[in-house]
């Protein structure tokens, strides 16, 4: 069975301060991309489209001219491009609509199931052998996945971050997901931010990472969604449209089910300018136990 690895690398890295998509953490220039491609190849995965911006294109050529030839087939679609049901609305903004519009632009492109990911988290070589698993074995295509990641092995030590947290039943289906945008640690306690007050989060609190596991049928549920929000939230310069508040409306009207995948992987990524040290030393002694080679590609 084809799969597809769908790589959300639009990102314009605000609180990084750059283009952290292409920012070298590995020892010839490897990007955290890279070895998440790596991963992927080495799980069967085929086929691999990356979510850009326009104005990524050369950068992105650059890169991947010689790196996983023959390896794994690799696009692009430019999500800043993509103006789906714009038309007759009056639209100000300068970012695209979210993570859920990003996955609508490569609806022309995917026809296989698909883990769809961000480009600047590394989830570990577990995160892609447990999906690929799911997704080839999986009878019932309105069954989606989830990987969930413990929370407190997903935060930065050096500000917030975003996450969506699982609410999930004994079976490990997801219940419901919110997205909470300001988690950070304080006082030795977890806690994400709300409308000026902080709430306890726990360590053990199962966290998206945005590392789902999709049937290509979804498209056409997403597109009708992200018509309705448009018609909705076209005079709102800050509205998103994200992946969770996608699924959990499929979940809470019955139209599919999502598996949780628990994971003990920790996650490493580049939010901050602070964090690159920590993901390079990182890479670096995944290398040294031989879990990569010293040069990828």
């Amino acid at each position: 069975m084809d799969l597809s690895l769908v790589i959300m690398a639009a990102g314009i890295g605000s609180r990084y301060g750059g283009v952290k998509q292409l920012e070298g953490i590995g020892p010839h220039g490897e990007t955290i991309m890279d070895y998440s491609l790596y991963d992927a190849i080495q799980n069967g995965y085929t086929r691999a489209v990356f979510i850009i911006r326009r104005e990524l294109k050369e950068a992105f050529d650059h890169h991947y001219k010689h790196r996983f030839k023959g390896q794994i087939e690799i696009e692009y679609v430019y999500q800043d491009e993509f103006k789906k049901y714009e038309d007759g609305y009056e639209i100000n903004r300068s970012k695209p609509w979210g993570t859920a519009h990003a996955m609508l632009s490569v609806s022309s492109k995917v026809e296989t199931s698909f883990t769809i990911l961000n480009a600047d988290d590394y989830y570990g070589a577990e995160a892609f052998q447990v999906m690929g698993d799911a997704l080839r074995s999986n009878t019932d295509p309105n069954t989606l996945f989830l990987l969930g990641y413990k929370l407190i092995n997903t935060l930065s030590d050096y500000g917030t971050v975003s996450r969506g947290l699982c609410t999930s039943d004994k079976e490990d289906y997801l219940v419901g997901i919110r997205e909470l945008t300001k988690i950070g640690k304080r006082n030795g306690k977890i806690y994400f931010e709300e409308d000026g007050s902080h709430n306890l989060l726990q360590p053990n609190d199962h966290v998206s990472m945005n590392f789902w596991g999709f049937s290509p049928w979804i498209f056409d549920e997403l597109d009708r969604q992200f018509k309705s929000f448009i018609e909705s939230n076209y005079n709102n310069p800050k509205a998103e449209f994200y992946i969770p508040s996608f699924v959990d409306h499929l979940i809470k009207t019955g139209k599919a089910r999502v598996k949780v995948l628990p994971t003990t992987e920790t996650w490493l990524g580049v939010t901050y300018q602070e964090d690159k040290p920590v993901v390079t030393r990182g890479i670096s002694e995944f290398i040294s136990k031989g879990l990569y080679p010293d040069k990828l590609g």
